[in-house]
């Protein structure tokens, strides 16, 4: 049980690393894009860079967010057919929907990873920066994914929140 308490612990920090992370992307989001307003509308001038660095953006904040869904199990569980099946199969279920959101996210993971390296040489349209950076939230949002898959498959049910 130490072993599951400490992996809950190292949990815990990567998820609280991950919502900061991901609202920090979501607010710099906000600005970017008021940039790109005020560049558009009042300065007549758009600049080029604010698309592309929106979408990245945006695709870290989703793909961290969902991970944190994943880890509360909000997220890739079926909970009205968990609830309506018989307590016998609950387990499995659950089990299941752990097993497929660990797929998942070793996908997004290792096709992201892909993705990222095989086009990092390549200039990024508007931005000076390479390509390989538009995958980056789908990489480690995929990572991140399946370590709390991983964690909710050794570990069980996660505890209740207090509101």
């Amino acid at each position: 049980m130490a072993g599951s308490n400490a992996l809950t612990s190292a949990c815990t920090a990567l998820a609280k690393l991950a919502i900061a992370i991901a609202a920090a992307s979501l607010c710099v989001l906000v600005l970017v894009l008021l940039w790109q307003v005020i560049g558009r509308y009042a300065l007549n001038d758009s600049p080029g860079w604010t698309e592309p660095v929106a979408l990245i953006l945006m695709s870290i904040a989703a793909l961290f967010g969902a991970a944190i869904a994943v880890r509360r199990e909000s997220h890739f569980n079926f909970p009205t057919l968990v609830e309506a099946a018989p307590a016998p199969l609950r387990a499995a279920l659950k089990t299941l929907s752990r097993l497929i959101a660990l797929g998942f996210g070793i996908a997004l993971a290792g096709y992201g990873w892909f993705l990222m390296t095989d086009s990092w040489s390549v200039p990024m349209a508007g931005a000076p920066a390479p390509e390989g950076l538009s995958y980056l939230g789908v990489c480690a949002g995929g990572a991140l994914i399946a370590i709390f898959a991983l964690e909710r498959l050794i570990s069980g049910d996660p505890p209740e929140e207090a509101h």
